[in-house]
């Protein structure tokens, strides 16, 4: 397993991604409060999360200038460090609740958060679903809508959060990706370094993530 800083410390960048704020349960640096409130209702494991202390916040900037291929590397190995800090609390107790979630703020020329997020989290979630970590994607003022039909509070920041999978439940939000979903359903932590057969450069990864099938769209 890689190992990530205990200390919540970021990754060293190659100057795309300044380094906000460094993990907490309540940053500063953006309002969380009203917005997990408001989503206590979609999700059943946020509520007992926050209360156990198990939801985690690591806040980036855009350093101004920045090229989108650059963000995007230093984005991947940020989620890469929450994955990784992720999956040794799985197995304790409550692990089910564990989350961190990857929050982008500032602006790139050429490219919104959407896009800026989208090989990142496409590249994550292949590379530790079969660990049982699941990754979702944010983007400021996205709206999105829930399974039944029900729309989910747009996001005031955008932000990958990074989780324990759950089994029974999250292949059911990966139909468009069958092969993702199978993953999932039988993941199992074996400690194993998922960058085993492959570079962790983010070019390799990029073009390793481009050769996966794409989402089948009903």
């Amino acid at each position: 397993m890689i190992t990530a800083p205990s200390d919540g410390a970021s990754r060293p960048t190659t100057g795309a991604l300044r380094l906000t704020e460094a993990r907490a349960e309540s940053p500063v640096s953006i309002d969380v409060n009203g917005y997990l409130a408001d989503l206590y209702e979609h999700c059943p494991f946020l509520r007992p999360s926050t209360r156990r202390g198990m939801t985690g916040w690591t806040v980036y900037q855009i350093t101004p200038g920045s090229h989108q291929y650059a963000v995007e590397a230093e984005l991947f190995h940020a989620g890469v460090q929450a994955a990784e800090w992720v999956r040794p609390l799985m197995g304790r107790p409550y692990g089910v609740l564990a989350c961190e979630s990857v929050v982008l703020l500032g602006h790139c020329e050429g490219a919104d958060h959407r896009e800026l997020m989208a090989w990142p989290h496409w590249a994550l979630k292949h590379l530790y679903a079969p660990v049982g970590v699941m990754f979702g994607k944010f983007a400021h003022g996205a709206v999105e809508t829930g399974r039944r039909g029900q729309s989910i509070p747009p996001p005031p920041f955008s932000f990958l959060p990074v989780r324990a999978g759950v089994r029974p439940l999250d292949p059911k939000f990966l139909e468009a990706t069958p092969d993702l979903a199978t993953a999932l359903s039988v993941a199992a932590d074996d400690g194993r370094d998922v960058f085993e057969h492959i570079p962790c450069e983010w070019k390799a990864v990029r073009e390793w993530a481009s050769s996966l099938p794409r989402p089948q769209r009903r």
